[in-house]
């Protein structure tokens, strides 16, 4: 059995691709050789079922199917699933099933509605009754996808006044200073601390570590690059880790293009041989051939590069 996410987690939390078929059928074979392709390069955990792993494409039964590939190849390394959905019982009840199943926790995002903090507070109240005391929660914040910017009060609030709320996936824009906030916060007497894992692809990832990120849970077609760039910061290496992220930087970014990542991300890990089609789901972004010589073009420089 996994260990559940707390309050000291760290490290690399990969957010996983969800492969396709060119037809669009869930691809359970390029799953379980993507699982495997995360775990050779040293990851600490997966994160499935999240905004960049379709999941508000799939049917529930479908996102069940998911969970149960993952699991069944992970062992004993930790899966996070996301589980936010329009409706409060969905959520409840496919974190129900993900937790039985041997999950080490779930992911859950702000509703869609009215930016009112008084709103987003009573809301994760609720998924907080809904799911239990033993369910661990990352609230995923994710202001740009959401539209629902959450300041570090109401989150340092949730996370004291419910037990469950160990986790923060940070990924506002620009978000520094609410890492330091957090982290201040903790200097208090009483003050729990958070876990704080951060996304955006990695884009900011040594500056968040410098501010007291324990670690990433985001997507990036390297993951190598993540992992190795967490360990020689959490070993005291802060200028060799940067030195090291700083290589992947160009695809990095081309891979950050709104509304365009995903299908990047998906050709660059078919490419390496991770799934077997870059497809995504309808209605996704699809590379066209210039697209597809431009990040053949910036893999070749990557490569060149670390040699």
């Amino acid at each position: 059995m996994a260990e559940r996410i707390h309050r000291h987690t760290r490290g690399v939390y990969i957010i996983a691709a969800t492969p396709f078929t060119d037809q669009g059928a869930i691809d359970h074979e390029s799953l379980r050789r993507l699982v495997d392709f995360y775990i050779g390069h040293g990851v600490s955990g997966l994160t499935i079922l999240g905004m960049m792993g379709e999941a508000n494409k799939m049917t529930g039964d479908e996102r069940r199917a998911v969970i149960d590939t993952v699991l069944e190849r992970t062992g004993d390394l930790p899966v996070v699933v996301g589980v936010s959905d329009a409706g409060l019982g969905n959520l409840a009840d496919l974190a129900h099933y993900a937790m039985d199943e041997g999950a080490a926790g779930v992911m859950v995002a702000p509703a869609a509605g009215p930016a009112r903090e008084d709103r987003i507070e009573t809301y994760f109240h609720a998924v907080c009754e809904a799911l239990g005391r033993e369910v661990p929660i990352c609230f995923q914040d994710f202001p740009l996808a959401t539209g629902l910017p959450v300041s570090p009060g109401l989150i340092r609030r949730l996370s004291q006044e419910r037990a469950q709320v160990v986790m923060l996936k940070h990924e506002d824009w620009p978000g520094l200073a609410k890492i330091t906030q957090l982290r201040r916060h903790e200097d208090a007497p009483n003050v729990a601390r958070l876990s704080i894992l951060t996304g955006n692809g990695g884009l900011y990832l040594p500056q968040e570590l410098q501010r007291g990120a324990d670690g990433a849970m985001t997507g990036f077609a390297y993951p190598e690059a993540l992992v190795r760039t967490v360990a020689l910061h959490h070993a005291g290496k802060v200028d060799e880790a940067e030195d090291l992220f700083d290589r992947y930087i160009p695809i990095l970014r081309h891979e950050q293009q709104p509304g365009f990542g995903l299908a990047v991300r998906k050709y660059v890990l078919m490419k390496r041989g991770a799934i077997a089609s870059a497809a995504t789901r309808a209605p996704g972004p699809k590379l066209s051939p210039v697209d597809a010589a431009e990040v053949d073009r910036l893999m070749a420089r990557l490569e060149a590069r670390l040699s």
